[in-house]
C-alpha cells in the first residue's frame, strides 16, 4: 500500500481527504446531504473506501459532489471528532438531516 502521494507535494502529516455528497437510502428518497473523512493514500482510494463505508451503512447510492484534502485540524464537531476518527483509520460519516 501506498503511504505518501504520488507527487511533488510534501505533506507533514497524513492524507486525510473529505469527501461531500449526498446519499440515498431508498430509491426515490429524498437523499441525506452527507461528509464522509478518511485517510488515504490518494483520492481513487479515498472515493472507494467513501463508497464502500456508505453501503455498509445501507445507503444504496451516492452522489459524491466534491473531494478535497483537509490541512488543517478542524475546529468545530462534528468534523473534529470525524477527523481524529480518520487519523485512527476509521472512516467517518456525518450525516446533515
Amino acid at each position: 500500500m501506498i503511504t505518501a502521494p504520488d507527487n511533488d507535494n510534501n505533506l507533514d502529516g497524513p492524507m486525510v481527504f473529505i469527501i461531500i455528497g449526498k446519499g440515498y437510502e431508498t430509491d426515490g428518497s429524498e437523499g441525506v446531504e452527507l461528509h464522509v473523512m478518511l485517510k488515504a493514500p490518494d483520492d481513487d482510494t479515498a472515493v472507494r473506501e467513501a463508497l464502500n463505508a456508505l453501503a455498509e451503512e445501507g445507503f444504496i447510492e451516492a452522489d459524491l459532489d466534491q473531494i478535497g484534502m483537509l490541512t488543517d485540524i478542524p475546529d468545530e464537531e462534528p468534523h473534529a471528532s470525524a477527523y481524529q476518527g480518520a487519523l485512527e483509520g476509521e472512516v467517518a460519516i456525518i450525516r446533515f438531516r
